[in-house]
């Protein structure tokens, strides 16, 4: 199987001459994680592993086991293998969006399609990236993500970059992460990342009713509030962004007024965290210079979040169903379905 895999990325990187650099960091990236694994039942059955990993890796698989059992959530090898990488992220994303746009850059790959970011597993090959970016006018974001999925074209491992997670967010992880390979529609990240927003806060839910503690539920309740006044800031600022560039004026006049939304974005970030009673958790997101695609990043997670949510309602709340469903939209063309969701949001 290792071979085959092998020979994929092998294709991957001479299906595209231009991207040649870029596909070759690629596929050493994920030969570099494959030279790091250990199965499971192998790490655990090391004398000499740290009882606190052990807990750890015990305490994932107890979830991952529940993500299939009870979520209907893919039963494979994903997740069923650590690696250590020995850096606190896998990859590091790239958004870009042109000075005056609030319609993030896509790059288009074989297989993924087109997505709003290009992911490095080098943080200094995504900074030079977004730095020759900013060279050509773009505003540029560089994140680091904990965790990724091969979208079933690999089996995913648990990864030191997020295996020390509180329990619910390790669980929102891993149920986030396993629905991308439920279901992915080439081209449309939106729609991809909006269907594992879905299912990773259902999936949380009753993870938590099964699982969790009492104070498990009121801490997840309260960062979810905090989320969710983040996103109504975020989403509140692009509006007027969007406005702005619509509009006239001069080059000169856009970028005064463009800093003034994002001054305003600052301030009513310290607002609300005063409200919070001092909340910490964006903190490093607002540490870094603005910019627009850095609420971009965010969008792209939620916008179409209250349609999957009205969906699933539909099914009854029925997972399987639901998934049923959201594979039909899946098969229909990019404009239908937009609409579709659209009409689902709108009830």
């Amino acid at each position: 199987m290792r071979r085959t895999c092998i020979a994929g990325l092998a294709a991957l990187l001479l299906s595209g001459c231009g991207n040649l650099g870029y596909y070759l960091q690629s596929v050493q990236g994920q030969l570099g994680i494959w030279q790091r694994e250990v199965p499971v039942e192998r790490l655990l059955g090391d004398p000499a592993l740290d009882p606190q990993l052990k807990a750890q890796v015990e305490r994932a698989l107890r979830i991952r086991d529940y993500a299939s059992r009870e979520l209907g959530l893919p039963d494979n090898r994903s997740y069923r293998s650590y690696a250590d990488l020995a850096r606190p992220f896998v990859v590091w994303n790239v958004f870009a969006a042109g000075e005056f746009s609030v319609e993030p850059k896509q790059w288009c790959f074989p297989f993924a399609g087109c997505v709003n970011y290009k992911g490095y597993f080098s943080e200094a090959e995504a900074r030079r990236h977004a730095q020759q970016l900013a060279v050509e006018g773009h505003d540029v974001y560089v994140g680091g993500v904990p965790a990724y999925s091969t979208i079933g074209w690999f089996a995913d491992p648990l990864l030191n970059t997020f295996i020390r997670y509180p329990e619910p967010e390790l669980a929102r992880l891993l149920f986030h992460e396993l629905a991308h390979q439920v279901v992915y529609v080439k081209d449309d990240t939106v729609f991809n990342e909006s269907f594992a927003t879905v299912v990773e806060q259902a999936g949380l839910a009753r993870w938590l009713a099964d699982h969790g503690s009492a104070a498990d539920r009121a801490r997840v309740a309260q960062l979810q509030r905090f989320r969710a006044d983040f996103r109504r800031l975020v989403t509140d600022a692009r509006a007027t962004l969007a406005t702005l560039y619509a509009g006239g004026g001069s080059i000169e006049e856009k970028r005064r007024r463009k800093a003034e939304v994002l001054d305003g974005l600052r301030a009513a970030y310290a607002a609300q965290r005063l409200e919070w009673g001092g909340f910490a958790g964006y903190d490093r997101w607002f540490a870094q210079p603005l910019f627009f695609n850095d609420t971009a990043t965010t969008e792209i997670y939620t916008q179409q979040v209250p349609a999957f949510q009205a969906l699933l309602e539909q099914q009854g709340g029925d997972l399987p169903r639901f998934y049923a469903a959201v594979r039909e939209l899946a098969a229909l063309p990019a404009e239908t379905r937009s609409a579709r969701l659209a009409a689902l949001a709108a009830r």
